[in-house]
């Protein structure tokens, strides 16, 4: 079981450090054959992708059609794609409703520019449900999961994540660029990285047009716990 969960955790930490990957839907023009679209991503409550597409769009006429589809998200930190971390969801498709707006504010703040598309060419949510998904972690280190081996909703409620994101980007900017500085990403004269998200197994940093992801020495279940991973970080960088 410890294997096992190893392995869902590693698909997990791939999933919430992507941010893009390439949705496949099935093609209503050409029949039979598959139909790519680079897509950014970012997971909703409940740890699952949530995309932000318009109704003029291929992929979304392709869903709108058949609903079944997959997204593959690759570990870009490794130089041999083939030697890389890579996951495949196989997902049906689900339209968010207009009323859920703690997802769209949350896919937002990953993507602010996103934000101008909202009254244009119909743009709307979906959701991708996994119902399957392919993990490899290097050579031999191939394995099909079950979505509740990798999928965890977060544990914060959007009040709680939000006053922890308001807290930290008000109040702790130094902390924040040391965070940057420790993983050796470059922040640019004049900009401001900031967080943007926190779940029970990190947060993220919005660096520039960049989404960074930084993994929690623990779980965290309580904002007292995130307290203290994130004082917890903030020594390499002293």
């Amino acid at each position: 079981m410890a294997d096992s969960d190893e392995i869902g955790a590693e698909a997990r930490a791939l999933l919430n450090q992507a941010y893009d990957g390439v949705l496949s839907t099935h093609s209503a023009d050409m029949p039979g054959y598959p139909f790519g679209s680079v897509m950014p991503y970012c997971l909703d409550r409940n740890g699952v992708p949530v995309i932000y597409i318009a109704s003029i769009a291929q992929h979304t006429r392709n869903i709108q059609a058949d609903p079944k589809v997959s997204l593959i998200v690759l570990d870009r930190s490794i130089g041999d794609v083939q030697s890389a971390g890579r996951l495949t969801l196989l997902a049906d498709v689900g339209l968010v409703p207009e009323a859920d707006a703690d997802t769209a504010e949350r896919y937002f703040s990953f993507f602010p520019d996103a934000r101008r598309f909202r009254n244009t060419h119909s743009f709307a949510f979906y959701r991708l449900a996994p119902v399957r998904l392919r993990y490899i972690g290097g050579f031999g280190r191939i394995h099909w999961l079950p979505p509740e081996r990798v999928m965890r909703a977060n544990p914060f409620g959007a009040d709680d994540e939000r006053a922890m994101l308001e807290h930290m980007n008000s109040g702790h900017r130094t902390a924040i660029v040391g965070y940057c500085e420790a993983a050796g990403i470059a922040v640019e004269a004049g900009s401001e990285p900031s967080m943007v998200g926190i779940d029970g197994e990190g947060f993220q940093l919005r660096v520039g047009a960049r989404v960074a992801r930084f993994a929690f020495p623990a779980p965290a279940t309580t904002a007292a716990e995130v307290r203290a991973a994130l004082v917890a970080m903030t020594r390499p960088a002293c």
